[in-house]
C-alpha cells in the first residue's frame, strides 16, 4: 500500500492511491495498532532519508509547508496543518536517533527545539487515534493526511549537503567572549527593532554594526594566529554553511537583501528559489553576524515598506492628486518589490563602507596587528570562495523582476539611509 501511495503518478492517480489506502486503514478493525506503529516507523525512516539527501529539519518543514500551501500535493489539510505531520515524522526520527548518539551540531538541536519536534503521542501503536483526537478529524481524514505526508517525504528532492559544522572555539575564554559579543549584538538589534524613535534605532543599529565588524576581525586574527584561516570545506577553523529561509512574498528582493548583508560580512549567499532558502557560506562568526543582521534589517525594512505604502494615498490627496486607483503599483507588488530592492541596494553600499571603515579603524588602533590582518582576511575570503564553488559549481545570476516603481525605489533608498548602519553615528 505504501509503495502505491509513494510512487503513484501526480494528479488523479496519486489522489486515488491515497484515498484507497486511507479507506483501507479507516475500515480496518483488526491490527490497527500494528498499522499505526508501522506508519510512524515509515515516517521516521522517510525523515532519515531526507537527512541523507542533504536536508535539515527546518529546511524540510519549510519546503513541505511551501509545497502544501502552493497546492502541490493531494491532501485535505492546509499547508500549516500538513506541516505538523512532517514535524511528527522529524520527532519520531529524533526519538530513534537522539542527537547525543548522532551528533549533528547545536544548530540541528536548535532547529528541533524551534519546530517543537517532540513525541507528544503516548505510543506509536496509538498514534493514529491520538492524532485524530488531537485534530478532531475522522479516521479516514487522519489516514489520508498521514499517507499524503509520507508521499511528500518520499518525493523530496536531494539537495547539496552542508559542510560539517564549525568546531567550537578552542578555549573557554574565547567561547565566552564570543557569546558575550553576540549577546550584546542581539540585545542592540532587538531594541532597534522595538523602538518607535528613529534616532534611537539609528544609534542602536550603528553600535550593533560596530560590534559585529570588530568581533569578526577579532575572530579572524585569532584564527590566523592559530594557522586555521586557510582550512577548507568544514575542516577545523575553515568555512561552514547555514541555510536561511526566504519566505514570500517578495522572495527575490529578500534574497537580494540577504546577499548584501552576507557580502558585507565576508560570506557568500546562494539562493535556491525553487526550494525557498539561501545558503550562506562563511566562517562561523561571520555567519552568525549575517543571520542576526539580516533578520533585523528585514523586520525594519518590512515595517518601513508598509508605512510608506500606506502613507502614499493620503499624501497624494493632500497634494491635490487623485486617489490611488485600483491596480496602481504603489498599492501592490510593484511598489513593495521595488522598495525592498532599493533598500537592499543601498544597504549593500553602506554595509560595505562600514566594514571597510571598521577594518581601517582596527588597523589604526593596533599597529602591531596591522601587518597580519589583511593577509588573514584575504585567506579567509579565498577559503569561502573555494568552499562555495565546491558546494555550488553551477550557479547563475538572477534577473530582477518588478523593479519599475520610481516612488518605491526612492522610498526604499531613503529608508536604507535612515538605518544608518555602520560607524557614521
Amino acid at each position: 500500500m505504501l509503495g502505491s501511495v509513494r510512487y503513484a503518478a501526480d494528479g488523479t492517480a496519486a489522489e486515488d492511491a491515497i484515498e484507497a489506502g486511507a479507506s483501507m486503514l479507516a475500515a480496518a478493525a483488526v491490527g490497527r495498532e500494528a498499522v499505526s506503529a508501522a506508519l510512524v516507523a515509515a515516517a521516521a525512516t522517510a525523515a532519515a532519508q531526507c537527512w541523507a539527501g542533504g536536508w535539515q529539519p527546518a529546511d524540510l518543514e519549510r519546503f513541505v509547508r511551501r509545497e502544501a500551501a502552493g497546492g502541490h500535493r493531494p491532501a485535505a489539510a492546509g499547508g500549516a496543518t500538513f506541516a505538523t505531520l512532517i514535524v511528527d515524522a522529524i520527532a519520531a526520527d529524533a526519538a530513534r536517533n537522539p542527537v547525543a548518539r548522532t551528533p549533528r551540531g547545536t544548530r540541528w538541536a536548535d532547529q528541533l527545539r524551534r519546530l517543537g519536534a517532540e513525541v507528544w503521542w503516548g505510543s506509536d501503536d496509538g498514534y493514529l487515534d491520538a492524532l485524530a483526537g488531537r485534530r478532531r478529524t475522522t479516521g479516514f481524514e487522519t489516514a489520508y493526511d498521514v499517507l499524503a505526508a509520507l508521499r511528500a517525504l518520499a518525493r523530496v528532492p536531494r539537495i547539496t549537503p552542508l559542510p560539517a559544522p564549525a568546531p567550537a572555539p578552542a578555549t573557554k575564554a574565547r567561547g565566552a567572549a564570543a557569546s558575550r559579543a553576540l549577546g550584546r549584538i542581539r540585545g542592540l538589534l532587538a531594541k532597534a527593532e522595538a523602538t518607535n524613535f528613529a534616532q534611537e534605532a539609528e544609534a542602536l543599529s550603528a553600535k550593533a554594526q560596530e560590534l559585529m565588524a570588530r568581533h569578526s576581525i577579532d575572530e579572524a586574527l585569532l584564527d590566523g594566529a592559530a594557522g586555521a584561516d586557510g582550512s577548507r570545506g568544514g575542516q577545523p577553523g575553515g568555512p561552514s554553511a547555514i541555510r536561511i529561509g526566504i519566505e514570500g512574498p517578495y522572495e527575490q528582493a529578500k534574497a537580494l537583501l540577504l546577499d548584501a548583508v552576507a557580502a558585507a560580512n565576508r560570506c557568500q549567499a546562494v539562493w535556491a528559489a525553487d526550494i525557498g532558502f539561501s545558503t550562506l557560506v562563511g566562517f562561523e562568526s561571520d555567519l552568525e553576524a549575517s543571520e542576526l543582521l539580516y533578520t533585523s534589517l528585514l523586520l525594519q525594512a518590512t515595517a518601513a515598506m508598509h508605512r510608506e505604502a500606506n502613507a502614499l494615498p493620503k499624501a497624494l490627496q493632500e497634494q491635490g492628486g487623485a486617489p490611488a486607483g485600483r491596480g496602481r503599483s504603489r498599492r501592490t507588488r510593484d511598489f513593495r518589490q521595488t522598495f525592498l530592492v532599493a533598500y537592499a541596494d543601498r544597504i549593500r553600499g553602506r554595509l560595505t563602507e562600514a566594514t571597510a571603515a571598521a577594518t581601517a579603524a582596527v588597523t589604526a588602533e593596533s599597529p602591531d596587528a596591522a601587518p597580519g590582518l589583511l593577509p588573514v582576511l584575504a585567506a579567509r575570503e579565498l577559503a569561502v570562495e573555494e568552499t562555495t564553488g565546491a558546494l555550488f559549481p553551477d550557479t547563475a545570476p538572477v534577473r530582477l523582476r518588478g523593479v519599475r516603481d520610481a516612488e518605491g525605489w526612492h522610498a526604499g533608498r531613503a529608508a536604507a539611509d535612515r538605518a544608518r548602519l555602520g560607524n557614521d553615528d
